[in-house]
């Protein structure tokens, strides 16, 4: 049974999330302040953390960055800061998902499972392909077939390689590829990234490795096959 910690300083909110989980199965813990919630979670464990932006004592996103310099627990961030910068934040901070307010107490439970799912996935599933990263040739390689990638292209898998199943923002590619601080737009990262993808599957024609996640950015997770 999964442990879900709910950090919400609307009462009747915080009982309402914890009503549809606990009919769904789970177990819950609900926090009112953003103070409270590092000792608890360094104190106790829970599956994922439910994470309401605006809260006393310590804003959300910062709790979000010092949960991720000791831990990966799942985060589903919740707030009514609907912005796009707020968004973008809040996943290059490690959030796993994101949800405004108003929303359903029925589409909160399924993002919590397929969150759970996805993390459950990742850790308990044998290795689906093995990608070698030459960084001084720029080739990328599996035990039969291998690539060679622009200076660009190699950069941005290797970043997204790196940390597989975290969701890169555009600007967060940007400044990792381009440190001289050029400017480019976010359609030259869409551009690298679909030139990397049709180099990709040369290598493994029925694995899809890098995703489009709508409104954030893209990720790599070598779990899902091309149907």
């Amino acid at each position: 049974m999964n442990h879900i910690l709910i950090v919400e300083d609307e009462l009747k909110l915080a009982r309402l999330q914890a009503d549809y989980l606990q009919n769904a199965g789970f177990t819950t813990a609900c926090l009112n302040n953003g103070l409270e919630v590092l000792p608890w979670l360094k104190a106790n464990h829970t599956d994922l953390v439910l994470l309401d932006l605006m809260l006393p004592g310590c804003d959300g996103l910062n709790i979000c960055r010092e949960i991720r310099s000791f831990s990966t627990v799942p985060i589903i961030i919740i707030t009514a800061r609907i912005e796009e910068i707020d968004r973008l934040l809040g996943f290059e901070l490690g959030a796993d998902d994101y949800i405004c307010k108003p929303f359903s107490p029925r589409e909160m439970v399924a993002r919590v499972k397929t969150v759970l799912r996805r993390v459950h996935t990742q850790t308990t599933a044998a290795p689906v392909i093995s990608l070698k990263l030459d960084p001084h040739s720029f080739r990328v390689l599996t035990a039969e077939q291998e690539i060679e990638l622009t200076t660009v292209e190699f950069q941005l898998l290797q970043a997204l390689y790196q940390q597989p199943g975290r969701i890169f923002s555009r600007s967060k590619l940007m400044d990792l590829i381009y440190q001289d601080q050029r400017i480019v737009s976010d359609r030259t990262i869409d551009s690298h990234i679909k030139k990397l993808r049709k180099k990709l599957i040369y290598l493994l024609p029925d694995q899809e490795l890098i995703h489009s996640v709508y409104g954030a950015g893209y990720r790599y997770d070598p779990q899902n096959r091309v149907d």
